[in-house]
């Protein structure tokens, strides 16, 4: 049954002329696309990470902003992939739109976000979020969940009145500044289109088709 899983996609090819210079404003008329065709979870990437010995882990986290500076996301410092981080800060992230029949890979570092920054994205969720964050020892082991529940109903009563909760210490964002991209479109018989976008000369970034 699984052999016999196939798409077939047909798509407008994808050409190097007509593919931006500068691969965050590629990203960003493909994002838009994403907006427009009602994609779900268009926002929604594959975090991929490594240990120093090359054991990889990956999870789909949010991605809450982008740039020429970089792409953010947040999460709990403590979780599985903040320590990973922590540990070897090359990462990957990846965003499959499959209505589109489009993929995006990019590469690069991660670092920590400025706690002025952490703050206000934190204070800006929704309140039951921001309790959530607190009351989860993210990727630790639990008993059950009412011990969850419990935590979530004693931070309830603490900060009951309040719609902005303190920061955690534990919890904030990471900007992943990127130094590969490859956007991916599908095309028949698995003759997809794919180019590279790589450092280049004088601060610009040099583009190539890649074999599918």
């Amino acid at each position: 049954m699984l052999l016999h899983l196939r798409q077939e996609y047909h798509s407008d090819a994808l050409d190097i002329k007509n593919m931006e210079a500068d691969p965050v404003s590629q990203f960003h008329n493909w994002f838009q696309d994403a907006l427009r065709a009602n994609v779900k979870e268009p926002n929604a990437m594959t975090l991929s990470t490594a240990t120093l010995d090359g054991r990889p882990s990956a999870r789909v986290v949010l991605l809450k902003d982008y740039s020429a500076e970089g792409f953010s996301f947040f999460t709990n410092y403590t979780s599985k992939k903040g320590g990973l981080i922590d540990q070897n800060p090359q990462v990957a992230l990846t965003f499959l739109w499959l209505d589109l029949h489009r993929q995006v890979r990019i590469e690069g570092l991660a670092e920590r976000l400025p706690s002025a920054a952490n703050e206000a994205y934190f204070q800006s969720r929704p309140r039951g979020s921001q309790i959530g964050a607190w009351a989860s020892p993210q990727s630790t082991v639990l008993d059950g969940r009412t011990w969850l529940e419990g935590k979530v109903e004693a931070l309830e009563q603490q900060y009951e009145g309040q719609d902005k909760l303190p920061l955690p210490p534990f919890w904030g964002g990471y900007l992943v500044k990127p130094t590969l991209f490859e956007f991916w479109q599908g095309q028949p018989s698995r003759l997809h289109d794919r180019f590279q976008y790589t450092p280049g000369e004088a601060a610009g970034w040099l583009i190539e088709r890649l074999a599918p």
